[in-house]
């Protein structure tokens, strides 16, 4: 059997992993986007398939039944995030490696499936205090969905021994450099 590869980034909210994903995808087109499942309510800009798989609650939990995730959490109160063992074979049947850009418990729970064949990135806020500034910048969170956010990423970075990498992502470039070193020591040229 072969051996699929694949890459799982994470990082609290706001942490930067998002633009390092995306940085990467651009950089390398034998990585491709892993598209998670999700059922929270489709933003305006946002489109299905492309963004998240949206759907239902029952449509989640039946595929959870069904044994159809490689990994799913409920990571706020009734809203599932999820990764497709279908989107994955999607991936690997296009010859390329899938970017999983999930959150920690899920991102531990991947690598525990795949190892040796993982390659697994922690993106860390230089520190709470910027974490928070980011957060709030964005203009999208309340004061009780900030401290959840906040309160969230404390206890996450509390796991950044179990990944391959910790980055720091005080520079945005530096962070995007020093992923594209790690990824390219990764994928066999």
């Amino acid at each position: 059997m072969q051996m699929h590869k694949l890459i799982i980034i994470t990082a609290p909210s706001g942490a930067g992993k998002t633009s390092i994903t995306h940085y990467l995808l651009k950089k390398f087109p034998q990585l491709s986007f892993s598209i998670s499942a999700a059922t929270r309510q489709q933003r305006a800009y946002e489109k299905n398939g492309m963004d998240y798989y949206f759907m239902s609650l029952e449509e989640f939990q039946e595929k959870i039944r069904a044994n159809e995730f490689v990994e799913w959490e409920m990571v706020y109160e009734g809203k599932y995030y999820g990764t497709l063992k279908a989107e994955l074979q999607r991936i690997w049947g296009n010859h390329q490696i899938p970017v999983l850009d999930i959150d920690v418990k899920g991102a531990i729970h991947v690598q525990q499936q795949y190892p040796g064949t993982s390659l697994s990135l922690f993106i860390e806020p230089p520190s709470i205090d910027e974490l928070k500034a980011r957060l709030l910048s964005r203009g999208t969170e309340t004061e009780e969905s900030l401290n959840a956010r906040i309160n969230k990423a404390s206890y996450e970075i509390s796991f950044k021994q179990h990944f391959n990498k910790v980055i720091v992502n005080d520079n945005l470039d530096r962070a995007c450099a020093e992923a594209e070193e790690t990824i390219n020591k990764f994928i066999p040229s």
